[in-house]
């Protein structure tokens, strides 16, 4: 692999969590959403991740995940160095996460340049990809700001928190400052955002120097900030002081009060990107069969008889779909899945109800 001289300090970061509630009975805190193949790849999500990353910075990759899932996820990347593998004892949300492994990196090369991807996304434009993050690291280089890769939308999505951008930074080829993050909007409101034109999807893609990112996070948050640097530096202390971090998402800790101030830039990111949020979603990045039924899993073992959209098959039993348009189909061997793709997002209704239930083998 050749590097240019930015990415010589480029250090890619993959925060490895959440359970994937909307995926279920696919996805459940024991085995989430990242280490399944749900495209039909042949490679798990966080592996297809991982390989996207090492294009870029080669063996400078490193894991954060939950313990659950730490063993799993070295069997997933068996390449991966036990050091560059860093397990939480609990969840803290995405700026533990995230600030770990900055304060880790800090400590190994005061100069590193962090990326951070999710381990869950799917990204196929490799080289469009590339482009942005190379920008992007060449911005926390030279400018010393928090850089944010922000999507072109394609709709005018209630998903997804945006992006406003301002003025260009003129000496770099697409970036600009950040105006402003704002939360996942309405319907009238996303759609006049994507009329304006000065709005990108926030996707959680973060590029910073390590340093920076931390010495920002003891401006609004010097205990979380002060916390991981001295995990970083004594290992020891991980179980002593984890469950007492604060527990907030880089969004709210870093990213939007810095934008605040000017100290936020975004690297328009021109490729395709889905975060396979749903079934729905996860419908529209699989290649169609036969007919219109999509299937994920064995074609043979699915009889569709006038009836359209997904069946995810794990068991290997027959499964006859008859009469059904726009249908969502998930069996595994302990659970079944009927919805329509419309209300996909409302799958997560089910986990909720389970854990009322107290079923916690099944989620």
């Amino acid at each position: 692999m050749t590097t240019t001289p930015d990415l010589e300090r480029f250090w890619a970061v993959v925060p490895a969590g959440g359970a994937g509630t909307r995926l279920w009975p696919v996805s459940r805190a024991s085995s989430p959403k990242f280490l399944h193949d749900l495209t039909g790849s042949g490679r798990t999500l966080i592996q297809a991740t991982v390989d996207r990353l090492r294009v870029l910075a080669g063996e400078r990759v490193l894991v954060v995940t939950g313990r659950a899932h730490a063993e799993a996820v070295s069997r997933q990347v068996p390449d991966l160095p036990a050091d560059l593998l860093l397990a939480e004892p609990s969840p803290r949300d995405s700026m533990a996460a995230i600030g770990l492994a900055a304060a880790v990196l800090e400590l190994r090369d005061p100069e590193a340049i962090i990326g951070s991807f999710a381990a869950d996304h799917v990204i196929t434009d490799q080289a469009a990809f590339g482009r942005a993050v190379t920008e992007a690291v060449g911005v926390a280089q030279r400018d010393n700001l928090l850089v944010t890769i922000g999507i072109e939308p394609t709709y005018p999505s209630t998903g997804f928190g945006y992006i406003q951008m301002g003025p260009r930074l003129r000496a770099h080829p697409t970036a600009t400052r950040v105006r402003q993050f704002v939360e996942k909007p309405d319907a009238r409101r996303a759609a006049s955002y994507l009329a304006t034109g000065e709005f990108r999807w926030n996707a959680g893609m973060f590029v910073v120097r390590a340093t920076r990112l931390l010495d920002l996070l003891a401006e609004w948050h010097p205990d979380l900030a002060a916390g991981l640097r001295e995990i970083a530096a004594d290992p020891s202390l991980l179980e002593e002081r984890w469950e007492g971090l604060e527990k907030i998402a880089i969004d709210h800790a870093v990213a939007e009060p810095a934008a605040d101030e000017g100290l936020v830039a975004v690297v328009p990111g021109d490729f395709d990107w889905d975060d396979v949020g749903d079934f729905k979603s996860l419908s529209g990045l699989l290649p169609k069969g036969e007919g219109s039924m999509t299937v994920v899993g064995d074609p043979a073992q699915v009889q569709a008889i006038d009836s359209g959209g997904l069946v995810v098959s794990e068991s290997g039993r027959m499964v006859a779909v008859v009469g059904l348009e726009d249908v969502v189909v998930v069996e595994t061997a302990d659970a079944l899945l009927v919805a329509s793709r419309e209300r996909a997002q409302d799958v997560k209704l089910v986990v909720e109800a389970l854990k009322a239930a107290g079923r916690s083998d099944l989620v």
